[in-house]
């Protein structure tokens, strides 16, 4: 099907382009397209116009900024995988963004594009909770941040305002000793997005987690923590028992959804399964073992 008629812009600044959303109430803001262009092909979604950012190169890249990691909107999955200074001092984007789709998928996705968009079931949203990242947004009142704990609000919903355009996000430096990382899905067969995943960040002291979150996403209508799994393991050891009584709490709180894929309680079980395999495996890389 081909989507209804729309206006098309491709403006070349961010003032440009925040200019055109205030002149346009039911415009889109188009990164990879990945998301909105096949909704508009159904007709599910019918904007009155795309605003097109891929002219604005502002929006592009991944920055090195002392305490942390700038990475532009328009950043794609394929360049989040494959950049090497999220590989050594953020490894748990690469490792995430490398479950994205398919190769053609990664090659013109956009993080700020899925951060967005906020599918249920998307893969970043859970290493935004896991990292405590912060996105940036744009507009017309001016810049602020968001943390990720405050982002996802529903299903499909963000505390984005409808005249804001996220902008990048700021990710924390995970390289120092005795931090670890992982993520663990169970992806869907044909469209590889979660069934349920799990992104797991935790900070070892004196063979005791000083620290730890856990992000939940392909569960429930929106990308959630699991505070319980986390309050469980925090000033304990991450023993064996320690993580498999942790990992059975992680969908307590979890309004986990049903469907023709998967029951709400194979969901819950998922999660379970899924923060016990990343939980093992930040466990070892936070000791140097992988």
């Amino acid at each position: 099907m081909y989507p209804a008629p729309f206006e098309y812009y491709t403006p070349t600044t961010m003032g440009e382009a925040l200019a055109l959303l205030a002149q346009n109430s039911d415009a889109k803001i188009l990164a990879g397209g990945h998301s909105l262009i096949p909704l508009m092909k159904l007709r599910l979604a019918q904007p009155a116009a795309l605003i097109d950012l891929a002219k604005i190169s502002d929006l592009r890249g991944i920055h090195d900024m002392g305490d942390y990691i700038a990475i532009g909107a328009l950043t794609t999955h394929h360049e989040v995988e494959y950049s090497a200074l999220l590989r050594n001092a953020c490894p748990l984007l690469p490792e995430v963004a490398s479950h994205i789709g398919d190769r053609q998928v990664r090659n013109r996705g956009t993080i700020g594009g899925s951060l967005a968009h906020a599918d249920p079931s998307a893969d970043y949203p859970a290493a935004m909770l896991a990292l405590g990242a912060t996105v940036q947004a744009q507009g017309s009142g001016g810049k602020r941040g968001i943390n990720a704990d405050d982002l996802f609000t529903g299903l499909f919903s963000t505390a984005l305002n409808g005249n804001e355009i996220l902008t990048a996000v700021h990710v924390p430096k995970t390289d120092a000793k005795g931090s670890g990382v992982a993520y663990a899905k169970f992806p869907h067969p044909a469209s590889r997005y979660a069934v349920a995943g799990v992104a797991v960040w935790v900070k070892l002291g004196n063979d005791q987690v000083s620290d730890i979150r856990i992000g939940v996403t392909g569960a429930a209508d929106h990308a959630q923590r699991a505070t319980k799994a986390e309050a469980a393991l925090k000033g304990k050891p991450m023993n064996e028992d320690n993580v498999a009584a942790a990992a059975k709490l992680a969908s307590d709180g979890l309004a986990t959804l049903g469907d023709m894929f998967a029951s709400s309680e194979y969901r819950a079980h998922l999660v379970q399964a899924m923060t016990l395999d990343a939980l093992n495996e930040a466990h070892h890389r936070a000791h140097g073992w992988h």
